[in-house]
């Protein structure tokens, strides 16, 4: 038979819960704050999410990189979203997603020797990944990153822009012998309505998605060329450089088109 005491317990641990989940938000909310804040200049964050319409589990990720990007004061965090086309076959083909993406989800899991490729997952500066919808370890991922300081070998320029095309330019100091340059091309947003597939009937909406991404080996300086896919959409390229031995990400800038 339970005591009074034993009821009064049963009856307060929604109380309990619902107290602990409220301050392990405002820990989260204080930790966004701190990231928004810091303008170390030669810290960063890059921030890359692997993600899939298909994907029940992945709105959630979408969201938090969401939040990330909103109103970021600090543009030393670079935040892309790689979506996978492993999940295409599931009855709803993402129109975002890309084979050279997965292959560079599976690079990652070759340089980190993980045995199998999942979504959602973030990569931070090449280095540590993790569940991709777990708000403190993302947000803890990123104030550790935000603690290291790099050098600032990078500078980038847009050369030529029209309504359809863009060229940007590098110059880099970097005397990394086993680097290569990457250019993203980055949707600021866009949203789909989910016809098919685990997400069915959801309206999803999705924020630095990467339409493209180029790499080549590392040079003082070259210039790389995109196409638009959409000439009324908003985009910044995001340009690093990456160890390809190890994976490390060394060094990062971007510019809004």
């Amino acid at each position: 038979m339970k005591t009074l005491k034993d009821i009064l317990y049963i009856l307060s641990l929604p109380l309990i819960i619902t107290l602990i989940m409220t301050a392990k938000g405002f820990a989260d909310d204080h930790r966004l704050a701190d990231i928004k804040a810091d303008k170390s200049d030669k810290s960063f964050a890059v921030v890359e999410l692997f993600t899939s319409e298909g994907c029940w589990s992945c709105p959630p990720a979408d969201e938090l990189i969401a939040k990330l990007e909103k109103d970021n004061q600090n543009k030393k965090l670079f935040i892309m979203a790689f979506h996978v086309d492993y999940w295409d076959h599931q009855g709803w083909k993402d129109r975002f997603s890309k084979t050279e993406f997965t292959e560079r989800q599976r690079q990652y899991a070759s340089w980190m020797k993980l045995h199998t490729l999942y979504t959602p997952q973030l990569v931070i500066n090449g280095k540590i990944e993790m569940i991709g919808s777990e708000t403190s370890k993302v947000l803890s991922g990123i104030q550790s990153a935000m603690l290291e300081n790099h050098p600032e070998n990078l500078a980038v320029k847009i050369d030529k822009y029209e309504s359809t095309h863009v060229q940007i330019s590098y110059t880099s100091t970097s005397l990394s012998k086993h680097s290569t340059i990457l250019m993203a091309l980055v949707q600021k947003e866009a949203s789909s309505r989910i016809a098919a597939g685990e997400n069915v009937g959801k309206s999803l909406s999705h924020v630095q998605i990467v339409r493209q991404l180029q790499r080549r080996v590392l040079n003082a300086k070259d210039s790389f060329a995109f196409n638009l896919p959409d000439a009324d959409k908003d985009y910044e390229i995001i340009v690093f450089e990456q160890n390809q031995q190890s994976g490390e990400i060394i060094d990062a800038t971007s510019i809004s088109l």
